[in-house]
């Protein structure tokens, strides 16, 4: 009977180890599942191009309560991304909340072209505005780079960047940069920091996250309430 005891004990043991390591394996397939898809295969570098420098030093500008200390150290100049990743942004369409912009045009922003001289920025009017680059299909994002307008030190204010596949970012939107931290913008508060622009811009981890549309927005900047934008790309690759 001991032995009996003995036996059927074991077995119960088993069965509930067993179940444990299926529950663990079941949260980990679900982790998986939920991760965005990088495809497999060795990393590539691709070295930023830069415009050349508009002003000497990084004056800071009107305090902001986020605003990121300058350490040039720190610049990103290169970006490791999968193979086959090119800038899916340049010469793709071009729409913003400011259909008729006071300086430049919309394809500006995706020309290739990210100087700060005149002629080569647009501007948008005053308060909360967005422009949005339209990938032409769902596409895996990597990196985006972006250049406001970088010829005198200044600060944009409740800077977000958007994706997804709906036109009308109603639905599948997902934040991957937002330095609105007190929600003045009414979108949500950022944990990102503002951060002086220069001719380095600023690189953003798209975490492979899969969309068409990108959409950037900003409320002013720390010189006055217009908002810039001389050139914006997105690394990526065709979504399968």
């Amino acid at each position: 009977m001991k032995n009996t005891l003995h036996i059927l004990t074991g077995l119960a043991l088993v069965l509930t180890l067993a179940s444990c390591g299926k529950k663990e394996e079941t949260k980990a397939g679900a982790a998986a599942d939920a991760a965005p898809a990088v495809p497999a295969g060795d990393l590539v570098e691709i070295a930023l191009e830069f415009p050349k420098p508009m002003f000497i030093g990084t004056p800071v500008p009107a305090e902001l309560p986020n605003l990121e200390k300058a350490d040039p150290s720190k610049v990103i100049k290169t970006i490791m991304v999968p193979k086959g990743t090119t800038n899916l942004a340049k010469g793709k369409t071009v729409t913003s909340s400011d259909t008729a912009p006071i300086i430049g045009e919309l394809s500006l922003v995706t020309d290739g072209d990210a100087d700060g001289a005149d002629g080569s920025f647009v501007e948008l009017m005053p308060g909360k505005q967005w422009v949005q680059i339209d990938l032409g299909a769902e596409s895996n994002l990597y990196k985006i780079a972006m250049w406001h307008y970088h010829k005198q030190a200044q600060a944009y204010i409740d800077v977000e960047v958007q994706v997804s596949n709906d036109p009308e970012f109603k639905t599948g939107v997902t934040t991957l940069f937002n330095s609105d931290h007190d929600d003045s913008s009414g979108m949500g508060k950022g944990g990102d920091p503002a951060y002086v622009e220069t001719n380095h811009g600023r690189v953003i981890d798209a975490k492979g996250t899969k969309a068409r549309y990108v959409r950037l927005w900003s409320n002013g900047n720390t010189s006055n309430d217009m908002n810039h934008y001389c050139e914006v790309q997105v690394y990526g690759t065709p979504a399968k």
